[in-house]
């Protein structure tokens, strides 16, 4: 398996677009991707809901396959957007409420290293 490269543009946060958008990570998947990056940095201007959508369907389709999705190249906007929608996972960021990945909160007497 190998890591893929999934670029959107402009239509694929139009309306309508996440469909399309979802189709080409379908095919990603079948060819053979492991986990797909997914590049966000070819959007022009702010992002909006379009963009939220298309991002959180991606998502959905990469975890009813069990793969792996992220996304790169945001800008300090969409990152803001997804972390309110609770999205913020996508970028790499850990849940609200969960602790980032490799951190241990406390030591149990008994635990072994880690």
């Amino acid at each position: 398996m190998t890591n893929r490269i999934l670029v959107l543009t402009g239509p694929d946060v139009a309306a309508g677009g996440a469909d399309a958008a979802c189709r080409r990570l379908a095919e990603l998947y079948a060819a053979g991707a492991g986990a797909v990056e997914c590049d966000v940095g070819a959007l022009a201007g702010p992002p909006g809901l379009a963009a939220v959508e298309t991002l959180a369907r991606l998502q959905l389709a990469a975890r009813r396959r069990g793969r792996a999705l992220a996304v790169t190249g945001a800008g300090p906007e969409l990152r803001a957007l997804l972390g309110l929608v609770g999205l913020g996972q996508l970028l790499g960021e850990p849940e609200e409420g969960e602790p980032a990945v490799g951190v241990q909160e406390r030591v149990e007497p008994g635990d072994p290293p880690v």
